[in-house]
């Protein structure tokens, strides 16, 4: 009978009692806030459910979820293809491998309050080269600031400019592990391509994949620093998620009760939807 060195954890331990409390501390004040309300001077009265109840009812919180669930849609639906293709694409022996590499790894690895500084600029009709592009020599009206299709337009080509990367380099590193003799045997059996990505590529990469749509979903639904920066949730409220919507009720209104029960919903969305993803993505690994 094989024994088993549980040894090991008394290493890991401190990380997680550290990891612990620094969650629960941050959380517990957020549970504090969401029952009471204060109008400072530290003092508090007791709300109860009461905050939850009026997000719950409010159409502000409905369109803000609304266009935050639209905004990970859109952003799931094109990253998560688009970084497939590419890591088909790319060549998997010689000199451009490391090239390829470190040129998908480049977008990643600018902070994020930059990379919507740099698209404002980048998109800005009067100063921008793509927004003086679009509008002078193409003939297209484009104005971010503006008009709300454009905005969402431009927020969500930046995401994806910024972050199908990570999708590439977890889809690649799934297609390189697969062995030689799989495509052999393919060739042998006179497979096509699609059927060579459908029965062999695409079940090796399902566990890459998984962890794919779980960093971009929880990454793109939690997003706030880059939209921010580049349109401010404008113009208007069209691209005001609820990202947004919530560090402008905390912050800039200082509803610090409504704004702490709405990250205690938003808190608890996130991990039901990420659990979901993640059962059903991997429902046949489990049967």
């Amino acid at each position: 009978m094989k024994t088993v060195n549980q040894k090991a954890w008394f290493f890991v331990l401190p990380v997680l009692l550290l990891v612990a409390f620094n969650a629960l501390v941050p959380i517990m004040t957020v549970v504090n806030y969401s029952v009471q309300e204060t109008f400072g001077n530290n003092q508090f009265f007791w709300e109860g459910l009461g905050w939850f109840q009026q997000l719950l009812r409010s159409e502000r919180f409905h369109a803000a979820l609304g266009r935050q669930f639209l905004f990970t849609g859109m952003i799931l639906a094109i990253e998560i293809p688009l970084g497939i293709v590419i890591a088909l694409s790319m060549p998997k022996k010689g000199f451009w491998v490391p090239v390829c590499l470190v040129l998908m790894a480049l977008p990643m690895l600018i902070p994020w309050n930059v990379v919507g500084s740099m698209w404002n600029i980048f998109t800005l009709p009067g100063i921008g080269l793509m927004g003086y592009f679009l509008n002078e020599v193409l003939g297209i009206p484009y104005d971010m600031t503006q008009q709300p299709i454009a905005a969402w337009i431009t927020i969500i080509v930046m995401d994806v400019w910024h972050w199908t990367s990570l999708v590439v380099l977890l889809c690649y590193a799934g297609l390189v592990s697969i062995p030689d003799a799989y495509y052999q045997a393919a060739k042998i059996d006179g497979a096509s391509p699609w059927k060579v990505f459908r029965y062999i590529q695409l079940p090796k990469m399902r566990t890459v994949l998984t962890i794919a749509v779980l960093l971009r979903f929880m990454d793109s639904f939690n997003i706030y620093t880059e939209p921010f920066t580049l349109t401010g949730g404008g113009p208007g409220n069209s691209t005001t998620l609820l990202s947004i919507d919530l560090v402008k009720i905390a912050l800039g209104q200082f509803d610090l009760g409504p704004a702490a029960a709405m990250s205690l919903i938003y808190f608890a969305i996130t991990l039901f939807v990420s659990w979901l993803f993640y059962t059903l993505m991997t429902r046949d690994d489990q049967r």
